[in-house]
């Protein structure tokens, strides 16, 4: 497609007229409006969050929610509804507020309050909150009721934090001390019913079957070994007729000066010769006593063949009979050695179930401890934040610069208005230009001719208008000019006139109102 640059230029400069009232009607409507904007106040405070006046290092703050956070809740929680419309109602913000629908306030107050607020590493977290409105007392106590409403917010999250730790714990630390109570009662219950078979005894027990089985098996020696001494006895005296080969029998007087004068004969031949005299006396005396202890066997061996008693048959009888009181004495000590064993070995086996019971509860028992100990060192940690929060130690926020009653008005930018309904004149006017280009479907130059019915022309002759109907257009449209003139002077006059705005109540008045 040819753009043809000599055909667009004739074309605006025809349109030109039509184009210059849009931008002139629509710069005198920006005009009107900034012009009849009312005027506006704007006024804000400047809010500080600081930081906790003891480190944290040295009390830790139960209230975990950071700077940036804690302004971002206290944002939400300031533009609720009820919070607007009773600022709104309270300080008659909007002349027209008894007719007002409450969304419509909610909505008014949202657009005319601003909340900004710089953070960043290294720097301070700050809150600026403003409002604009009608009345410059209006805005300045609207502001300042906002920061009351931010503070006292503020406070109360902090504080209402820290006092539900604290009464979290002191909870937490009742509940874990009645189960560390129950848990201990538990324990002791059991080991008084398992007294005899508690874990901790087990080594005396294993000792004690010890020493118990080196005791069974030293008795069952000693009864084994007494049983066979017996035999033995039965066994010599059936066989020599005395108690032991090794004993001998109970020597009468006789014997035993036999036996002496035996000795001092040998003395006597050592010294002597075999006719001394004291050889021959003592040798007199033997012999006469040999003869008698000869009497004596002569006459015991005819008394036991007769059936009577004799020594050697009570020997063995007294012998037997403490050999058999040993060996029952013996069979008792086994038995209860046995018995012991047995109830012993019985507690062994009980003692270690119960030693499985006992470690499941005292498990139990540290575990419970030991979340205990963890809720006492919380609760502590938090009765000193709620101390610090309550005393307002911690972090908070303070208001670096209050609101003041602007004396200068900070809207509208009526330029920038004017400047707006300018541009809307340029758009209207653009926008004219190319709807007709898009709905003219005419041949107007030779360029077109060419491109739509693909020949050449041999010449063109163009459109000659006469000068009636120049003269008639221009006509209508200076018509249409003044027409237009003359009923925006009246408007821009009205405009140019100072609005009458609502006189702001005196200062007395607003106090009294805002202390309500």
């Amino acid at each position: 497609m040819n753009f043809d640059l000599q055909l667009y230029w004739a074309l605006f400069l025809r349109r030109l007229p039509v184009m210059a009232l849009f931008v002139i009607v629509a710069t005198a409507g920006g005009v009107v409006a900034a012009l009849k904007l009312p005027e506006t106040f704007s006024t804000s405070a400047r809010l500080l969050v600081e930081a906790p006046q003891i480190p944290d290092s040295m009390v830790a703050s139960t209230v975990q929610t950071g700077a940036v956070e804690q302004l971002d809740i206290i944002e939400q929680k300031l533009l609720t509804r009820a919070n607007l419309i009773d600022i709104a109602n309270r300080f008659d913000v909007f002349p027209e507020i008894r007719r007002m629908e409450p969304d419509r306030v909610v909505a008014r107050m949202r657009a005319a309050t601003s909340i900004r607020r710089t953070a960043g590493r290294e720097q301070a977290t700050l809150m600026t909150i403003g409002f604009t409105s009608h009345s410059p007392r209006i805005a300045a106590n609207v502001v300042n009721e906002y920061v009351t409403l931010v503070l006292e917010e503020n406070a109360e999250f902090r504080t209402s934090r820290a006092e539900n730790t604290l009464s979290f714990f002191e909870q937490e630390v009742d509940r874990l001390g009645q189960e560390l109570d129950r848990q201990s009662a538990a324990i002791a219950t059991f080991k008084s019913e398992n007294a005899e078979a508690l874990p901790e005894d087990q080594g005396y027990r294993l000792g004690r079957q010890t020493l118990l089985q080196e005791r069974l098996a030293r008795l069952e020696r000693d009864l084994k070994a007494g049983q066979a001494q017996r035999g033995e006895i039965i066994r010599i005296f059936e066989t020599t007729g005395r108690v032991s080969a090794g004993q001998s029998r109970r020597r009468t007087p006789e014997e035993e000066r036999l036996i002496v004068a035996r000795a001092e004969l040998e003395n006597a031949k050592a010294i002597y010769t075999e006719e001394s005299p004291r050889v021959i006396r003592l040798q007199a005396i033997i012999d006469r006593l040999e003869a008698v202890v000869a009497a004596q066997t002569e006459a015991g061996t005819s008394t036991g063949g007769t059936g009577e008693s004799s020594p050697e048959q009570a020997l063995l009888d007294a012998t037997l009979a403490q050999i058999d009181n040993q060996l029952a004495t013996l069979q008792t000590d086994i038995d209860d050695t046995h018995e012991e064993l047995d109830e012993l070995q019985q507690t062994i086996s009980k003692s270690a179930v119960n030693g499985i019971q006992l470690a499941a509860l005292e498990r139990d028992y540290e575990i419970i401890q030991t979340r205990y100990n963890g809720a006492v060192a919380n609760l502590n940690e938090a009765r000193m934040s709620e101390r610090v929060e309550s005393t307002a130690q911690g972090q908070r926020i303070n208001v670096l610069e209050s609101a003041s009653v602007p004396q200068v008005p900070t809207g509208p930018d009526r330029p920038k208005v004017a400047a707006m309904g300018m541009a809307a004149g340029l758009a209207l006017a653009a926008a004219y230009f190319a709807v007709l280009e898009l709905l003219n479907r005419t041949i107007r130059s030779p360029a077109e001719l060419t491109a739509r019915f693909d020949i050449t022309p041999l010449a063109t002759i163009p459109y000659m208008k006469s000068r009636n109907g120049r003269l008639l257009r221009r006509r209508r449209f200076l018509g249409a000019s003044f027409t237009l003139m003359i009923a925006l002077v009246p408007g821009l006059w009205m405009a140019g006139a100072p609005e009458a705005r609502p006189a702001d109540p005196p200062p007395g008045t607003v106090a009294a109102r805002a202390m309500h």
